[in-house]
């Protein structure tokens, strides 16, 4: 368990730092390069700090895969940590490439939707307060709906940590937003009087959502139907009752994930004695080459010998 919530966990932090990040930048090229921020100051702060911190400590506290009795029934699937499956170059491209795809989908979307369309039922279009407002939402919800589909196991803290910090967000931006304008500036009254009433805001919301899992789901099922790993198979198993209906089965899955493995110092200790071999058979090719070509050189010798006598 251990290996795989920090593996996950690091993974993840990658994936929503490109996604909130990149966004900034695209709308840094939008712009000219102009200076000017598409998301409220107090936006960036929040960020890291409460609307997706608590999501990323359940994650590495409280996920895993399959049961802690599975896991002694099934020795085997503690191969995956030194076999690095979920940290290697591989893991961490895709959840960056992830990352890429979500940002450049929320801005663009929005962007499309937001620019130049009517928002308002006034037929107003979003100023750059509200489209940046409406994009943030889209953020908050696209990271934290993806850190639930990368779970496993839920408890209802993880629940309450992953929705609460969707609903957490609302709660600030009203509460902001009822501030005097001196403090709230332009979030004043920005989700009561501006974004909630619009129809728009709350489809974009669901389009974004749908658009950013996408990738996410067509590489799980890819993979659990084609090539799955050693917990989904398990999952599965465990899942459709098939050890209770096949025991026989069951039994023989057991005793596979029962083989010897060699693990640490064991593991040092055997590719010690492996290269020490390998040395050993090497030295011991050379010396037969050796010993062949002295034994063809010294009947040569001797046949040039009884040559010359022959004279």
């Amino acid at each position: 368990w251990c290996y795989k919530r920090i593996a996950q966990m690091i993974c993840y932090f990658f994936y929503k730092n490109i996604t909130f990040g990149l966004t900034l930048f695209y709308f840094e090229a939008f712009t000219g390069f102009s200076g000017q921020a598409i998301y409220n100051d107090s936006y960036l702060l929040l960020f890291n700090v409460v609307l997706t911190s608590l999501p990323v400590i359940s994650l590495g506290v409280f996920e895993q895969d399959v049961s802690s009795e599975v896991c002694l029934q099934f020795p085997a699937l503690y191969q995956q940590g030194p076999k690095n499956l979920f940290f290697d170059w591989t893991r961490i491209l895709g959840w960056m490439g992830n990352g890429v795809y979500a940002s450049v989908v929320i801005f663009g979307l929005n962007i499309g939707i937001f620019h130049v369309q009517s928002f308002c039922s006034n037929g107003q279009t979003a100023d750059m307060d509200a489209m940046g407002t409406a994009m943030f939402t889209c953020i908050i919800w696209a990271v934290n709906v993806q850190i639930a589909l990368t779970m496993s196991h839920f408890t209802w803290i993880q629940h309450a940590l992953i929705w609460g910090s969707i609903f957490t967000w609302y709660i600030f931006l009203a509460l902001f937003g009822m501030l005097p304008p001196k403090i709230s500036g332009n979030i004043f009254h920005m989700l009561v009087e501006t974004l909630a009433p619009a129809p728009i805001f709350w489809l974009t919301s669901l389009l974004v959502i749908a658009a950013t899992t996408l990738p996410y789901f067509a590489h799980i099922s890819f993979q659990r139907s084609l090539n799955p790993l050693d917990h989904h198979i398990i999952q599965e198993i465990k899942h459709f009752r098939i050890d209770v209906q096949d025991e026989r089965m069951w039994t023989r899955e057991r005793s596979k994930a029962r083989e010897k493995t060699k693990i640490g110092f064991t593991a040092r200790v055997d590719a010690k004695i492996r290269q020490l071999r390998g040395k050993l058979q090497r030295k011991h090719s050379i010396l037969s080459v050796m010993s062949g070509m002295s034994g063809v050189s010294a009947s040569s010798s001797s046949d040039t010998t009884s040559t010359t006598h022959h004279s």
